[in-house]
């Protein structure tokens, strides 16, 4: 990656940053490109350089978000495979990967569990995709715990893809709300007693 590409992909970061914050702040309508510009600290023309509106930006933000969740979770998969751990272990893992991620990034997981129930945004399309990108990872997962017999057949893989993915929003979004003084590794736990038990506890008798 060349000099000037790498100082775009840094100016985009710093725009996403300040577009996050500000818009957990006060929401989407209420904040203008010009205090997005003044919070990166770069001038207004910059923002409309490297988004055509303000809409793309945080089209473009959302995505940014989700693809780094993603990207997470597949990590935590991976890493797994190479431990030769379960199924369950790579879910488990997963579950870990996204707390972490919540827990550094909460204005913009508060962002995207907001925008995810909205059906009037011009976004709606590609927050969707995302968020089966992010999915798909976890059905990934469930199918091959299936193929192996670690997991029940009559699972629904997608109803229970979505099913983990949203606790984990859920329990992160509460813990870092009202529960702040818990730590990550206490909130995992709890949820991963409920994983082992809902998951885990389907296991094939044969």
């Amino acid at each position: 990656m060349d000099s000037s590409s790498t100082r775009r992909q840094a100016t985009r970061q710093k725009l996403f940053e300040a577009a996050v914050t500000l818009i957990a702040e006060q929401g989407f309508s209420s904040t203008t490109v010009d205090e997005i510009a003044e919070r990166a600290g770069v001038a207004k023309g910059t923002v409309y350089y490297n988004f055509a509106s303000k809409t793309v930006l945080f089209e473009e933000l959302l995505q940014h978000g989700i693809e780094l969740l993603t990207a997470s979770l597949q990590s935590a998969a991976d890493e797994n495979a190479e431990r030769g751990g379960s199924h369950v272990d790579a879910l488990d893992a997963m579950v870990r990967a996204g707390l972490d991620f919540i827990s550094r990034y909460p204005s913009l997981t508060q962002l995207y569990v907001a925008e995810l129930w909205r059906t009037n945004r011009a976004w709606q399309s590609t927050l969707m995709m995302v968020r089966q990108r992010a999915i798909a990872v976890i059905e990934a997962e469930l199918r091959a715990g299936v193929a192996a017999d670690e997991f029940s057949g009559e699972i629904d893989i997608p109803l229970t893809a979505s099913a983990l993915f949203g606790m984990v929003l859920v329990a992160a979004l509460d813990w870092q709300s009202y529960q702040p003084e818990r730590s990550l590794e206490d909130v995992h736990a709890a949820l991963s007693r409920l994983l082992q038990g809902r998951v885990g506890g389907t296991v094939a008798s044969g």
